[in-house]
Formats: structure tokens, sequence, C-alpha cells
């Protein structure tokens, strides 16, 4: 019985042996042919620390990549020629911790452009771009430190508003500098310094509302009586031309003279 058993437990025994490694090749095949998210063009992707690092310094980026990593944590854009921050341009990136923009041709970012990574974000740097203003619901809900440093930044109600809503960076809080104003008595003097003094830019702006709303009723009171005096002078031009035609016309008593002299001629 032994004789005959012996082969049938030795094939069967080499089937087994044989299913590691076929489990081995399949799960091979499986990573291999599952997607994997590529490292942007002309960046270059590192893990540290258990983080994925994107780093696209000076690479003469025009936009913000649309392929980066979905697990990126860090995300280095600094010295490139974006202009322009989209919506949505890091919804994808749950675990975004700090993103660098800083150093580039940055003009405006559109309302829904943190939306996504505002529970992720600790850290953003806009330092030294070309923003003037922003709508005030871009930073809504974010809880990062920014940095807006170094932009030539128009001090008025909006910008007022934004910064009350987030976290400057304190070491940068007196970079940010009015590079224009509502009054040009603050042109050129620290965003907050302003603010701490007292001053209300949001005021400045009802003022300058009512002014032109004042400017404006004038013009119309101002129409309305020229066009009376127009009308007036004219229906007066009128009137007397008018009465220059009546006056030249034959009065009844010169008509009856006249009747009477024919009558006794005949």
């Amino acid at each position: 019985m032994q004789d005959l058993a012996g082969p049938d437990m030795s094939r069967k025994s080499t089937v087994f042996d044989g299913f590691p490694l076929l489990w081995g090749l399949l799960f091979g095949f499986f990573i291999a042919s599952a997607p994997v998210m590529s490292c942007p063009t002309g960046c270059h992707c590192i893990e540290k620390a258990g983080m994925t690092v994107v780093q696209c310094v000076s690479r003469n980026l025009e936009k913000i990549p649309s392929d980066l990593p979905r697990d990126t944590v860090v995300l280095l854009l600094s010295s490139n020629h974006i202009t322009h921050i989209p919506n949505h341009a890091f919804k994808e990136l749950h675990y975004l911790q700090e993103v660098d923009l800083s150093h580039n041709d940055i003009e405006t970012m559109d309302v829904g452009a943190f939306q996504g990574v505002s529970d992720s974000l600790l850290m953003l740097d806009l330092s030294n771009n070309h923003i003037q203003s922003v709508p005030k619901e871009v930073f809504a809900r974010l809880q990062a430190k920014i940095s807006l440093s170094n932009n030539p930044w128009h001090c008025e109600c909006t910008l007022q508003e934004v910064l009350r809503e987030l976290r400057l960076d304190p070491k940068t809080v007196n970079e940010v500098v009015c590079h224009t104003a509502v009054q040009d008595e603050y042109a050129g003097k620290p965003v907050i310094q302003v603010l701490d003094s007292g001053i209300n830019f949001c005021n400045f702006h009802h003022k300058t509302t009512d002014i032109a709303m004042f400017v404006t009723m004038f013009g119309w009171f101002t129409m309305v009586i020229g066009y009376v005096i127009y009308y007036v002078r004219h229906n007066q031009e009128d009137a007397r031309r008018h009465l220059e035609y009546l006056k030249s016309l034959p009065s009844s008593s010169q008509i009856s003279k006249d009747f009477d002299t024919i009558s006794t001629v005949l």
C-alpha cells in the first residue's frame, strides 16, 4: 500500500508546492498592471519620512500641474511663471499640508482655488507675486498659516475682510504693504499697521459710494433744470414772435375807416 500511495502523494506535494509561485506571479502581474500616479513632467518626486514631496522649483511652469500624485504632502512650486490659481487646483490632494507658490507671477485666484484642502493644508506661501486683490471667499475655512508678503496689494474693504478671516504668518505680517489704497496717504504702509490705527477701509467704500450717488443725483438735477430753462426760453421766443405777428396785422378800426373811404368814393 505504501508503494501505491507514494507516487500519488508525491504528485500532490508537487502541485501544492507550485501554488505559492503561481500566486506570486499573479500578485506581481496585478501590481504591475495597477495604475500608478506618475510624477509630473519636469518635476521631481521623492518619498521622505513617509511623505510624498513634489519638487517643481524653477521649472518654467506657467500653470499648476494637473497630474500631481494624490498622496502629495508637500508641493514646491516656487520660482515659476504661474499667473493664475484656478478652481479646484488641489481638490484631489487630500493629504496636502504645505504649498509653496512664492516667486511666481500670480495675479488672480478663483473663489474655489483651495477647495478640498481646507482641512489638511497647514502652510501656504503666496509671497513675492503680483496679487493686488483676491475674492474674500478664496481663503474661506482655510486654517493654514499664510504668507502674503511682497505683493502689490490695493488696500480697500475687500482686503480688510480677507485679512480678518485668515492666519497670517507672523514673520511676514509687516511685509504685507499697501501698494495703492482708497486713500493715497496709506500707500506704502503695512496693512496691519494701518488697520491697527483704527482705519476702516469699508467706511471709505461707503463714503465713496455716497459721493458717487450725490454726484449722479446732482447731474440729473442739473439736466432737469437746464431743460426747464431751455423750454421756458424757447416758449418765450415763440410767444414774442406770435405777439409781433399779431401787432403786424391791421386793426379792426383801421379796416372800418378804409371801408368808409371806399364807400364815399363810390
